[in-house]
């Protein structure tokens, strides 16, 4: 069974960090690309990050990068993201995705339960 187990959210200021993570199982985590998405309150899913499968090649959401760094510890199948500068636009409920397999246009078929940024002083 496929599960994806995000943690490492709460309530920071703005300007503060915080680094998410995603823990993998059931599947070979080395085989696929992955995903960070969030949803704000009151709005749709937008994609932030991705990463393929051996953490070289990284794509943003134009209004994160430089302030957020996806990475991946295909040893310990865990999924990262290290969120710097936060600003209370950036508060949403973070998930994690899978890539369904090596080709980004087949989409997600696996998402995890979220994690809750919060970003407010």
């Amino acid at each position: 069974e496929v599960q994806l187990v995000e943690s490492g959210g709460g309530l920071v200021q703005p300007g503060g960090s915080l680094r998410l993570s995603c823990a993998a199982s059931g599947f070979t985590f080395s085989d696929n690309p992955m995903t960070w998405v969030r949803q704000a309150p009151g709005k749709g899913l937008e994609w932030v990050s991705d990463i393929n499968r051996n953490g070289d090649r990284l794509n943003y959401l134009v209004s994160v990068k430089g302030r957020f760094t996806i990475s991946r510890d295909n040893a310990k199948n865990t999924l990262y993201l290290l969120m710097n500068n936060l600003k209370p636009e950036d508060t949403a409920l973070y998930y994690c995705a899978k890539f369904r397999d090596i080709y980004y246009y087949n989409g997600y078929d696996y998402w995890g339960q979220g994690t809750q940024v919060t970003v407010s002083s």
